[in-house]
């Protein structure tokens, strides 16, 4: 078998492969010969028939089994000769396989880089710390009394922080627009959640006023045919509604699963969730500081096949996340554009994936399976029946190597921490989790 390999590109490979006919006319005759024992031609009894009369009637078909075959053999004899690790599918050039020629053929295909990380100890990575505060705390437990909140009709005028109960009919140039009515809406003066003077213009009124607010949609606006246009709201004020706020005592304290040692203890009990919560969020920013310093520090290239199957799970995921919302999914998208759109970070991911594989390659890191088993706990805290969700993971194969992934890319960030220059950074609690816990809702 003779085999060449031209670079086509900086991952790409094309190779040639010739096989000799002896090779495949060896192996159709092999064929040919088990088939005469037990084949039945017209004419000669079970078995009987001449090769040259069983050739005739089957050689076409086998040669082309054989040829099949021998394309799949000769192409992964050919990687190993030439050390080759392909990344994907190979794309096969009609094939010159005439009888008495032997087989010619081209295979194209990408490779795998070849990687050299930039030297992990002179990555420099800022580590988040966080130290909850005691006004962090009260501000919690504020966040806590406004959830649990009941809403009081009052008969004076609305100010900041009452809940309004209005009907609105929007208008632009005098036709109403799609989303710009509605009835029994709920609105809190002062949250911000509507666009600018909406809610300002109904401070100061009481239940039963109508009112004509002129105003305009942002410029930056998602719906365009609305962006920066100037628009008019007829509102109906119906009810005026005073936010009451639960007192802190027993039976508040009760709800939250605190039964005893009043307030010192409820107050015991919020920070140790936060605390639980601090613990979790500096993990994972600390591994994504780490991910982005990783990818900063070692710009490799990507096989394009890779980024492209990737950008597409992307793709389905995001839209798969949309059903799930009960969003409607428009079946006549364009996905070609939709999948380009992933295309960057897919080419990040597909990276880390290359550099973190090479890292566990090199430095054979491992981990251990009792680490597995905590992870797929952790995530199963969050749902009504933990053990069903932990059965659910150890039931499917496929499941529990998407947490081993996810476990083993926690050891290797873990590693890099160990070698790193690590510095710390302070950080507050909401800054942290970034979620607006301990602002006012």
């Amino acid at each position: 078998m003779q085999v060449s390999v031209e670079n086509t590109g900086p991952l790409e490979r094309k190779v040639r492969i010739e096989v000799p006919e002896d090779k495949i006319a060896t192996e159709v005759q092999t064929r040919l010969q088990s088939i005469s024992r037990t084949s039945k031609i017209q004419g000669f009894r079970p078995g009987k028939a001449p090769i040259k009369v069983v050739e005739k009637h089957y050689g076409s078909r086998v040669r082309q089994e054989v040829i099949g075959e021998v394309v799949q053999s000769s192409f992964y004899e050919a990687l190993a000769q030439e050390k080759l690790r392909p990344a994907s599918r190979p794309t096969i050039d009609p094939m010159d396989a005439e009888q008495g020629q032997g087989l010619k053929y081209t295979a194209t295909f990408e490779i795998y880089p070849e990687i050299t990380l930039a030297p992990v100890e002179e990555l420099k990575v800022e580590r988040p710390v966080c130290n909850i505060a005691d006004n962090d705390v009260e501000k919690m437990i504020e966040i806590i009394r406004k959830q649990q909140r009941t809403l009081q009709p009052v008969e004076r005028i609305a100010q900041n922080g009452d809940v309004l109960v209005i009907d609105f009919e929007g208008s632009m140039e005098g036709n109403q627009f799609e989303g710009g009515s509605g009835k029994d809406f709920k609105i809190e003066l002062g949250s911000g959640r509507l666009i600018a003077g909406f809610e300002e213009g109904l401070t100061g009124k009481k239940a039963g006023e109508k009112t004509t607010l002129e105003l305009s949609f942002p410029a930056e606006y998602p719906k365009e045919d609305l962006a920066g246009k100037p628009v008019k709201f007829e509102v109906t004020v119906k009810t005026v509604n005073e936010p009451v706020l639960p007192e802190l005592n027993d039976e508040l304290f009760a709800s939250m699963g605190v039964k005893e040692g009043g307030l010192e203890a409820f107050k015991a009990e919020i920070r140790r969730n936060m605390e639980r919560e601090v613990e979790q969020a500096v993990l994972a920013r600390s591994k994504n500081i780490v991910l982005d310093v990783l990818y900063s520090a070692n710009k490799i290239e990507v096989p394009k096949s890779l980024i492209m199957q990737e950008a597409q799970r992307l793709n389905e995921q995001f839209h798969m996340s949309l059903q799930m919302r009960g969003i409607n999914v428009d079946h006549h998208h364009d996905e070609e554009a939709e999948t380009a759109a992933f295309t960057s970070q897919a080419e990040k991911k597909v990276t880390l994936q290359l550099i973190i594989a090479d890292i566990v390659r090199t430095r054979q890191i491992r981990v251990e399976p009792a680490k597995v088993r905590q992870l797929i706990e952790t995530v199963a805290q969050g749902y009504e029946d933990p053990g069903e969700v932990v059965k659910w993971y150890y039931a499917d194969q496929n499941r529990l190597a998407e947490v081993e992934a996810l476990a083993l890319e926690d050891e290797v960030v873990n590693w890099i921490l160990s070698q790193a220059k690590v510095t710390e950074k302070e950080m507050q609690f909401d800054d942290l989790m970034n979620k607006g816990q301990t602002e006012s809702i």
